[in-house]
């Protein structure tokens, strides 16, 4: 498993260490809106999604990272490189929440340009990244990416905006 680090972030594997701090971010109403059915998490709800995406990182090489700030280690957010809605197979997408108090500072565009960073290493041809197409700050840190606009599509039985980065020419 491997841990990416930024200027001012380290992204570590999401572990069951992780479960109060992703718990603190999944029950956050405002937090959850554009993500899945927009309801927030409850403690269980947070397990079981670690629970998942353990077993990612043997069979993919990547999955989810909790997303820590360097100078205080406070766990601010889980990022991720998955496959399009964890269908193996399925172009890897790139995704991310925040902790509200932490919106607006760059740390999501800072984690995501590093996991972009990490799936080019990888040899990653292209990588792709859905939102609620009402998640304007989401769709602002993909184009800051230079993701292009592909279209409107349905992942995770919602309607999604799908911007995509070609990595590597194949």
């Amino acid at each position: 498993m491997t841990t990416l680090e930024t200027k001012r972030l380290k992204l570590i594997p999401l572990s069951d260490e992780h479960l109060a701090g992703l718990t603190a971010i999944n029950s956050d109403p405002e937090v959850m809106t554009y993500i899945g059915s927009g309801a927030p998490m409850s403690e269980a709800e947070s397990q079981a999604m670690i629970d998942r995406v353990k077993p990612r990182w043997t069979s993919h090489g990547f999955s989810w990272w909790g997303v820590f700030r360097k100078d205080d280690n406070l766990m601010i957010g889980a990022a991720t490189l998955q496959p399009l809605a964890a269908q193996t197979g399925a172009v890897p997408e790139i995704g991310w929440r925040l902790r509200r108090d932490c919106w607006g500072q760059g740390y999501a565009t800072e984690a995501a340009e590093r996991i972009v960073l990490f799936a080019k290493e990888l040899g990653i041809a292209e990588v792709v990244a859905v939102a609620n197409p009402g998640n304007i700050a989401s769709i602002a840190v993909m184009k800051r990416l230079g993701m292009q606009y592909r279209g409107i599509e349905t992942h995770y039985n919602v309607p999604c905006a799908v911007y995509q980065a070609i990595l590597n020419a194949r």
